[in-house]
């Protein structure tokens, strides 16, 4: 059973869809702990819903991003996760971080990557007049939203879209694909070649 650590910004949705996905029996992961950079991010809440324990860590109690960095590390080490999961975290994670859990972090991202990286990406593919968007799982690397693709969903781009209901639609993705890539890497199916991935059947 693959043991999560899941990392939280704000509502959590992307973190119920995994709790509901393990509460069903189809996701074979535990979930350690449920950690935000904000003491009032609803996530924490379904997180106890659960009987999840839950860490707070403010980037203003830290010098810097490194420091702060660091200290989330050894707070999510105690844990011992087998994976990392940033369901809405919205930070970008330094070195200080990654370099202690190679390869054991992935995000979902509400763009089809490489387009559409950084904040308010639905915004981004409207603006840009694209007839597709969608999400993407990746691992993470110190790059915003650089790492390498696991995998992606496509929805359709309506000509009265806005960005409020393009991405209620591309959500309804994200709800699906993340679980899944957990789901195919408790299984043993991904491996990570440099920069490619590939998913066995």
């Amino acid at each position: 059973m693959l043991n999560l650590a899941v990392l939280v910004s704000g509502r959590g949705s992307n973190l119920q869809a995994i709790i509901d996905r393990i509460e069903s029996g189809n996701l074979d992961a535990q979930i350690s702990v449920v950690v935000s950079n904000a003491a009032d991010a609803y996530g924490l809440i379904r997180a106890k819903n659960y009987g999840i324990p839950t860490r707070t860590l403010s980037p203003r109690d830290y010098s810097d991003r490194r420091d702060y960095d660091g200290a989330l590390a050894r707070m999510i080490e105690k844990f011992h996760p087998d994976l990392i999961v940033l369901a809405g975290y919205m930070l970008v994670l330094t070195p200080a971080f990654l370099d202690v859990f190679p390869q054991r972090v992935i995000n979902i991202h509400p763009a089809l990557l490489p387009a559409f990286p950084g904040t308010h990406a639905q915004k981004q593919a409207l603006d840009y007049g694209v007839k597709v968007a969608g999400c993407t799982v990746h691992f993470v690397d110190a790059g915003t939203d650089t790492g390498p693709i696991i995998a992606q969903r496509v929805v359709p781009v309506l000509d009265d879209d806005t960005e409020d209901t393009l991405a209620a639609r591309i959500l309804e993705q994200e709800h699906m694909i993340l679980p899944t890539v957990i789901q195919w890497i408790a299984q043993g199916k991904v491996e990570l070649k440099g920069r490619k991935v590939f998913v066995k059947d």
